[in-house]
């Protein structure tokens, strides 16, 4: 049996075995998946371990995705992107560091609430490593404009300038959330952490174009902090991270196995879970 493992501190939450496990059943894959509490001054030594007992591959979770890229011996151009590692494959090449985590932000926008980015505005809001993974996977789709828009403008600024080469057609800009007052925007995502702290961004009224979506990272059991005060400046639809969670893991287990599982029944199972406590 193919061993696999998330690898994080703390670990005890994640729910990325229930996925996996779910995604082996439904593509008759024989593997095994673990979730493996690193010391914080032992991560390498726990992945070189782990590795060396047979492990084909890993999710990394806080606090070791920049940890993760630095052990690498290559990297996916999303990954180079993102400038941190979220799965590592083993294969006798060595260590193959991804970053899955943009991609499953904008398979769950576009397929699973069928909200296309082309020719949309977005607002990304946040500077973090959370941002920056997404940015790559959310001009891959070509949207009109994207403004990166934070509490310091600088980190904005700095993440619109590491990505001006790559924005192509699509107006990438940086802001302060205070000067995004008069301009409206048909999705809206949240990469900030202010939902863990049960607190919003602060953000000006009127940013919600007719039918937007608002889009939390985060997610639990009903509305977060951010969707409950999108809905009530007028967005039109809001959800949360569930479903980038499920198809991140997607991407990670299609490139270990080499074949898609179906995330939306995964997804479903979660919000059943979830939403019964």
């Amino acid at each position: 049996m193919d061993r696999y493992a998330v690898i994080g501190h703390p670990i005890a939450h994640s729910k990325s075995p229930q996925i996996h496990a779910a995604f082996a059943r439904q593509t008759a894959q024989d593997l095994g998946y673990e979730a493996i509490l690193a010391p914080l001054d032992g991560f390498v030594a726990t992945v070189q371990a782990f590795r060396a007992a047979g492990g084909r591959g890993m999710n990394v979770t806080v606090p070791f995705k920049l940890e993760a890229f630095a052990l690498a011996d290559r990297h996916t151009p999303r990954a180079r992107a993102a400038g941190a590692v979220n799965t590592l494959a083993f294969d006798a090449d060595g260590i193959l560091g991804d970053n899955t985590d943009g991609a499953g932000l904008v398979r769950d926008l576009t397929v699973n609430l069928d909200c296309p980015l082309q020719g949309r505005r977005v607002l990304l809001l946040g500077a973090g490593g959370a941002a920056r993974g997404a940015i790559l996977p959310i001009l891959d789709e070509r949207p009109t404009a994207l403004v990166i828009a934070n509490r310091t403008v600088a980190r904005a600024e700095e993440l619109a300038r590491v990505f001006a080469a790559e924005a192509g057609d699509t107006q990438l800009s940086a802001s302060s959330f205070a000067a995004l007052a008069g301009q409206s925007f048909d999705v809206v995502i949240n990469a900030t952490a202010a939902s863990l702290d049960d607190d919003v961004p602060p953000l000006p009224p009127g940013l919600y174009a007719s039918g937007a979506l608002a889009y939390d990272m985060m997610y639990g059991r009903g509305d977060t902090p951010f969707m409950t005060a999108a809905r009530a400046d007028g967005a039109a639809r809001v959800a949360d991270g569930l479903g980038m969670l499920v198809e991140q893991a997607a991407e990670s287990f299609t490139l270990w196995r080499g074949v898609r599982p179906d995330s939306r029944a995964v997804l479903a199972e979660l919000r059943r879970q979830i939403d019964a406590g």
